[in-house]
């Protein structure tokens, strides 16, 4: 049966803007309070998306979440109209607007965690909505998350769906930025990797020291547990805490895998030779595993973490040979543009290396992996899915007009406390939601 890897990027919202919420990601510090294009971002986004459509690859859209998340607003005391609510706060807690405000869903490689029914027990699609609990702006989004993934993969004989695991940092969980599965191809079994920062429960685990690790190890093993993956063909790998401490908030900001091939830094994993070795033993497939691991004299942490390298996507391409789906950063530095062209010269299944331009998402701390969701899917599955979240050349078109109607293309943090930008943002989701037969998705739909 064929297979397919589906990649569903997450639509950039109009509510996009530069807030620096996220301590431990250098770059969404570095540009806070920078003007945003929330127009500009989402055309990146489509362009990118259409891209990877016109390569042969099955590509699926992911909406973005309404913003203001005035629930969450009137969770914390503040009461009156919209409009007063967002006077309100923006006078008395404005770090809480710029959190509600926050455009971070379009990050899709963090909304849930996905394995592949050719892995699970039951031979279901699993999904569990990561509950991000490490960061505030992003712990609100799992109930607008799990909605979204209902209403895409709504069919129970193909589809299994779990509730973002309890909140708290015990059991905190990033989502699909810190998995990884080794395979032959889509639809074999896989071995899956599942990478964390620290153990909550065991204090002799090592921790970073000066940023957070998002991921831990207990979160991991739940979803294991929950997506009945077969414990022979799952690891646990841990995260080199000193990469946490340089920018490395996700283990997608230092390694990318793709069916037999993983791209990844030196210093990425704790007890890295271990680590190799345990994958060696452990892959089951029959196509001889590339493991390519890239030193720190060819390019340095810093570089990796500047440039967004390993947040590239890797992807399979119909006619044979993989292709590296990398931002324009790695283009314009020496060092790994350097590397890159050797990368493609050298005896592996990268036969291709695309830049994108996606300056707007990368400002703000998230590159071309950060953007998408990896859903491996069957034909039966594919069909299953609700066809128009399915990337077409019609619905490109569809999406830039609805972009170019309702997104602004300057985006400041005096503009949140206004209410015409919450209205235009309710009335563009509206709208969406139709054209992506959703159904009623948003707090705002269901009041």
């Amino acid at each position: 049966m064929h297979y397919y890897e589906v990649n569903f990027d997450g639509l950039v919202g109009p509510s996009h803007n530069y807030a620096g919420l996220s301590f431990g990601n250098v770059a969404s510090q570095k540009n806070a309070t920078n003007i945003a294009n929330p127009k500009q971002a989402a055309l990146q986004g489509l362009a990118k998306m259409k891209a990877m459509h016109d390569e042969g690859l099955v590509q699926g859209v992911f909406a973005p979440h309404a913003r203001p998340d005035l629930r969450t607003l009137r969770q914390l005391g503040f009461t009156g109209t919209d409009s007063y609510i967002l006077n309100q706060v923006s006078r008395q807690a404005p770090h809480l607007l710029k959190a509600c405000y926050s455009a971070s869903s379009m990050w899709t490689a963090n909304a849930a965690t996905v394995s592949s029914s050719s892995d699970c027990d039951d031979n279901k699609v699993h999904f569990t909505a990561a509950n991000l609990a490490n960061k505030f702006h992003r712990a609100i989004e799992a109930p607008t998350t799990e909605r979204l993934l209902k209403a895409m993969f709504n069919n129970e004989d193909s589809f299994a769906h779990h509730s973002a695991l309890p909140s708290g940092v015990h059991f905190s969980d990033e989502g699909a930025a810190n998995h990884m599965r080794l395979c032959d191809t889509h639809g074999h079994q896989g071995l899956n990797l599942f990478v964390y920062g620290t153990s909550s429960f065991d204090p002799s685990s090592p921790k970073p020291s000066r940023y957070p690790a998002r991921q831990s190890l207990e979160a991991s093993q739940a979803i294991a547990r929950l997506h009945q993956l077969s414990e022979s063909q799952t690891l646990f790998i841990q995260q080199n805490p000193n990469v946490i401490d340089a920018g490395v908030f996700h283990n997608d900001v230092i390694a990318v895998a793709n069916e037999n091939v993983m791209l990844f830094h030196e210093h990425a994993f704790l007890n890295s030779d271990e680590v190799i070795s345990q994958i060696t033993n452990a892959f089951q497939g029959q196509r001889p595993l590339h493991l390519i691991e890239v030193k720190e004299h060819h390019v340095g942490i810093n570089d990796a973490v500047g440039s967004y390298l390993f947040n590239s996507q890797l992807v399979s391409l119909p006619f044979g040979g993989m292709a590296l789906i990398a931002p324009s950063e790695c283009q314009h530095h020496d060092q790994v543009a350097t590397y890159l062209a050797l990368l493609q010269q050298a005896d592996n299944p990268i036969s291709q290396i695309h830049y994108f331009d996606l300056n707007q998402s990368m400002q703000n701390g998230g590159g071309p992996a950060c953007l998408r969701l990896r859903v491996p899917l069957s034909a039966k599955e594919l069909g299953a899915v609700n066809q128009h979240c399915l990337f077409s050349t019609h619905l490109y078109h569809s999406l830039c007009q609805w972009v170019e109607k309702h997104y602004r293309d300057r985006l400041t943090e005096t503009d949140l406390a206004d209410i015409s930008l919450l209205n235009e943002c309710q009335i563009a989701l509206d709208e969406l939601t139709q054209m992506l037969q959703l159904g009623s998705v948003y707090d705002f739909q269901r009041e």
